[in-house]
């Protein structure tokens, strides 16, 4: 969700000052700053590049070559080593760029993106065009623009500028990669938990993922953790059921003959609160951590600066659930489990009507967890609701997911992030945890216990809709361009080195 990648623009005359008073580290890069500038549309045709290489887990589309292109980029970044790593699934990728500096940082990367309906697209999703998006600038717009080729694009960038500017990265890097990130990362552990794997990130002072973290109306977040996910398929059927038709029959018949489908409508209702908003599983609260006197202060900072009437465009809705203030709804976004219908499925959803009674029926899940929640207790705690309810025939088909994900704002990753954005200008908020989810936990977990998060300035939106977009050439004051966000991963490294 955006409001985990977004934070508060400090202002224009801040910038400005920042950059008429260059500091004796920017006197030092200023040669890599120059080369970002030289080498800007060489920085846009690979990430263009990349968007039309297309690698989708959930259709089982290029995650052959998904892994192999992610190496050749890696390699003509600097990477001495990137290999494929093997797992069940998918496989990921491993990298190591040794520099010879005192310290390592991790990276984190995924090379898969989400489907798409190329009908519902302005212009071909893996096309990578340029568009100029009025208020915004020249954006390319394509699956994984945002989330998060742009991005991981603008990180290779910026080591790119540094060797072409003939200076030593400040840093030694290790990364890790996968290609099932948006099916839930169902294997990504086993590229982590690998003997050299894990010894390599052992080294590490912390870990992150290359964002564009700015909003359209100014914001700049620090995300200090994310919500653990279980996606899932519950399906009714006539076969498991015992009741109703083993094929589809004349919808005549339901006058005689259960049905699948309301079946499964039937166990759903029982997920949520009457309304729909709450989830409402038994014990499902049980663990639930509540917000930190910390945490509830950064999110009254947050509520102050934020704009909510840009969300709500943004989303295009006009009111939060429950009618709730603006305040509110952030605390939800942060500390509130979600149960959630992606998608149902089920009998004939062609044109036109069929009369059939089906004789199976697909909902397509997804359960945002916190802390002190756990991936498998909570699907154990699904299962067991459906059971004790009379549901207990439906199949509940865990695709992908794992537990949520916290770090300490006093990590030195995080007071880094802080200090960078603040030389070049802005002011940070502090973010107690983004809405969405990523795999964080291998890392925050056992037995590695890291510092994880996001970085990078810029912006970008989109992710998961039509008309994903990436800008390239700002033209609002409010976030940067290709150009600022590569700056700033160099600005990023040498604050980690320091």
């Amino acid at each position: 969700m955006p409001l985990s990648r977004r934070s508060v623009l400090k202002g224009a005359l801040a910038g400005a000052a920042a950059a008429a008073l260059p500091t004796r580290a920017e006197d030092e890069r200023a040669p890599i700053y120059e080369e970002i500038k030289r080498r800007h549309d060489e920085a846009v045709r690979r990430i263009q590049h990349w968007i039309a290489k297309p690698s989708i887990a959930a259709e089982n589309l290029g995650s052959e070559e998904g892994p192999l292109v992610l190496i050749e980029l890696l390699k003509k970044a600097g990477f001495q080593k990137a290999v494929p790593v093997k797992t069940d699934g998918k496989a990921g990728v491993f990298a190591t760029l040794d520099a010879g500096a005192r310290r390592t940082v991790g990276l984190y990367f995924m090379y898969d993106v989400k489907q798409v309906d190329p009908r519902e697209w302005s212009s071909p999703p893996f096309e990578a065009r340029l568009v100029d998006k009025p208020g915004f600038g020249k954006c390319i717009v394509g699956r994984g623009a945002v989330n998060q080729k742009g991005p991981e694009g603008a990180f290779l960038a910026a080591l790119h500028a540094i060797q072409g500017a003939g200076r030593k990265l400040p840093v030694n890097l290790v990364l890790v990669a996968e290609g099932e990130e948006e099916i839930g990362s169902p294997h990504f552990a086993q590229v982590v938990r690998s003997p050299e794997v894990l010894q390599a990130l052992g080294k590490c002072s912390g870990i992150f993922m290359p964002s564009a973290g700015q909003g359209p109306d100014g914001t700049l977040e620090i995300s200090l953790g994310a919500k653990g996910i279980i996606e899932c398929e519950l399906v009714a059927s006539g076969e498991k059921w015992g009741r109703g038709p083993q094929k589809d029959i004349h919808s005549s018949l339901r006058a005689s003959i259960d049905s699948p489908a309301y079946h499964l409508v039937q166990a759903l209702h029982t997920l949520v609160s009457p309304d729909g908003t709450e989830p409402a599983i038994d014990g499902w609260f049980d663990k639930v951590k509540k917000l930190s006197p910390a945490e509830e202060k950064m999110l009254d900072a947050a509520a102050k600066h934020m704009d909510e009437a840009q969300m709500k465009r943004q989303f295009g809705i006009q009111h939060w659930v429950h009618d709730a203030d603006f305040r509110t709804a952030l605390v939800r976004l942060t500390s509130q489990p979600t149960v959630n219908i992606e998608g149902l499925v089920g009998g004939y959803t062609g044109q036109g009507g069929k009369t059939v009674l089906p004789h199976r029926a697909v909902a397509k899940m997804d359960f945002r967890l916190v802390p002190d929640m756990g991936a498998a207790d909570s699907l154990q705690k699904l299962k067991a609701h459906l059971a004790k309810r009379g549901f207990g025939d439906i199949e509940v088909n865990m695709t992908g997911g794992y537990d949520p994900n916290t770090t300490s704002p006093e990590a030195p990753l995080i007071q880094s992030q802080i200090k960078t954005y603040r030389a070049a200008g802005y002011d940070p908020l502090l973010w107690p945890r983004g809405g969405g989810s990523w795999p964080g936990y291998v890392f925050t977990g056992e037995p590695l216990k890291l510092a994880a998060a996001h970085f990078g300035l810029g912006h970008g939106s989109g992710a998961h809709a039509p008309d994903e977009y990436y800008v390239v050439e700002s033209t609002n004051p409010n976030f940067q361009g290709l150009d600022g966000a590569v700056r700033s991963f160099v600005d990023y490294l040498y604050e980690l080195a320091a």
